[in-house]
């Protein structure tokens, strides 16, 4: 397998990740934070089940004609290629008049669908662009949660169910391959035009002075303490998870960076950032550890190197 693009945590869900242990997010960001933990985790679940020796690219974001659309994984293979778009639904669902509905809530959800179309339509388009004519491509809707139902389901070459992922991926595996640089050549120029930051994304409201400080775990991401005599380690008094002082305080340093990449990095705003836990003088002793210092006085500052 050729990983062009390996899949990594989206910066909307880091974003939104940090925002959740330091605000009170309203019940639409916070469904909306929970759908994008539940769908990378539903990528990461289907990408470590590929195998066989195609070329892989996940979460690309391109634009056609002044339209953005998102594309979780595409599979090149000889002759082919594999749109996938995975879902990681939990719980019974069932499909009338081709309307999809959960059984939970008798409600109606969108139908995944019609974004998988619009999603292959544009790409197609994007390909005729690059004057690419002679690769098909396949169209797959990809349920990877076992604890996943759809009841009615249409006949559909499609949809690959949870109890079809194996199948599906044993099916990739008995494809034709044979890459040749023309594959490689187009994953490049994908590369070239994927997007990186999404235009329209909306994240909610904040400011640092509103926002909780101190240093969250990083396994539940609950706040920390310092414990020990000499005060070289943190613990997450929800899960017990142990970190060295350094460690933590540094990724809180990322933290800070995701949401606020335009600020300096200083030893105060650190030190605040991670409740005052940590003093000043170790604040300033890590940060020069791990970053490359600018000194202006008082008003020294630390980017990464």
């Amino acid at each position: 397998m050729f990983i062009i693009k390996p899949l990594v945590e989206p910066l909307e869900l880091k974003q939104y990740r940090i925002l959740n242990s330091r605000m009170m997010l309203a019940p639409k960001e916070k469904l909306h934070y929970l759908n994008l933990e539940k769908g990378y985790e539903g990528e990461k679940n289907f990408n470590a089940l590929l195998i066989g020796d195609f070329l892989l690219m996940n979460d690309i974001l391109l634009k056609n004609n002044n339209t953005f659309f998102q594309i979780d994984t595409l599979l090149f293979f000889h002759n082919t290629i594999y749109l996938c778009d995975v879902k990681n639904y939990e719980g019974d669902f069932f499909i009338k008049e081709n309307k999809w509905y959960s059984v939970a809530t008798d409600k109606e959800i969108q139908n995944p669908f019609p974004q998988l179309s619009r999603c292959t339509s544009l790409f197609r388009r994007y390909l005729q662009d690059l004057d690419i004519h002679h690769l098909p491509i396949k169209e797959f809707l990809i349920f990877v949660n076992p604890e996943f139902t759809l009841y009615e389901a249409p006949r559909h070459q499609s949809i690959v169910l949870p109890t079809q992922v194996n199948r599906f991926i044993n099916q990739l595996q008995s494809m034709p391959t044979k890459l040749s640089n023309y594959h490689f050549q187009l994953a490049e120029q994908i590369m070239k035009d994927h997007v990186k930051v999404f235009p329209h994304k909306q994240l909610p409201d904040f400011e640092f002075e509103r926002l909780k400080k101190g240093v969250t775990c990083k396994s539940c991401y609950s706040f920390m303490v310092v414990v020990g005599l000499g005060k070289k380690e943190m613990m997450c008094n929800e899960c017990g998870c142990k970190e060295g002082v350094e460690a933590a305080i540094m990724r809180s340093v990322e933290d800070f960076r995701i949401l606020f990449p335009d600020n300096k990095i200083t030893t105060k705003i650190v030190h605040e950032w991670c409740d005052s836990q940590i003093s000043m003088k170790a604040i300033r002793r890590i940060l020069m550890k791990f970053l490359k210092v600018f000194y202006h006085g008082r008003s020294s500052y630390y980017v990464y190197p």
